[in-house]
């Protein structure tokens, strides 16, 4: 019998709530108060460095940020500068890796597996970078990679998958701190509307293959009243 995991569906929710919410699902996950959980929503406009050495690849001036509505936070997971915004599918497995071999890098690859097998559903080749975390179409980057991983194995933070935001954001950072390359969305690729729900329904059946387990939907609700 597969085991089961939980499906957060939130709408957007600032980083800051969001970080804290991952922390809350981390301690608990820790100690088996609740399953695997993904949660899944978008942020507001902001861009999150790991480290104030990744400040380097934040092109904009603070005045341009506030004209743009963007915000800059400071997070705890790997990676490099990236950015968040409506229309971008950001995705928290809270995952337990203590049975899982406790292998980071196939738990990576895990995650881009999930990215890739919901691209071919829409006729799009998604591949790997042999260097850099994430997923690719045609030298653009689809989707961002960047996770930490507490003492207790359990995992926070995730990916963040380009459906259709303003990729016109990019240009104010050196995206994860790759030059060179592009960022690309499947709405620009497909150029059609594509709409959250519909990839969201497709990205839930993948994490349940790739990570083998049963997918239920839960409230916050039912998170909160955890113990």
């Amino acid at each position: 019998m597969k085991q089961e995991s939980w499906i957060l569906n939130l709408d957007t929710v600032p980083y800051d709530e969001a970080l804290e919410l991952q922390k809350k699902l981390v301690d608990l996950r820790s100690r088996d108060c609740i399953h695997d959980t993904l949660a899944l929503l978008e942020h507001p406009p902001v861009f999150t460095v790991t480290r104030e050495a990744t400040r380097r690849n934040l092109l904009a001036s603070p005045q341009t940020l506030a004209e743009k509505g963007i915000t800059v936070h400071q997070t705890n997971r790997g990676g490099d500068i990236t950015y968040h915004g409506p229309g971008q599918l950001v995705g928290y497995p809270i995952i337990s890796l203590k049975d899982r071999g406790k292998d980071l890098h196939r738990y990576i690859r895990s995650l881009e597996e999930i990215i890739i097998l919901v691209l071919k559903e829409y006729g799009i080749r998604g591949y790997r970078d042999s260097i850099n975390a994430g997923v690719w179409v045609e030298g653009d980057k689809i989707a961002a990679i960047g996770i930490a991983v507490k003492s207790s194995w359990t995992t926070m933070h995730g990916f963040a998958f380009n459906i259709c935001p303003d990729l016109s954001h990019y240009s104010f950072i050196v995206p994860c701190g790759i030059i060179g390359r592009g960022v690309t969305s499947l709405a620009k690729i497909t150029g059609r509307t594509v709409g959250r729900k519909e990839v969201q329904d497709r990205l839930i059946r993948c994490f349940g293959e790739v990570f083998d387990v049963t997918c239920r939907a839960v409230s916050l609700e039912e998170v909160n009243n955890a113990k």
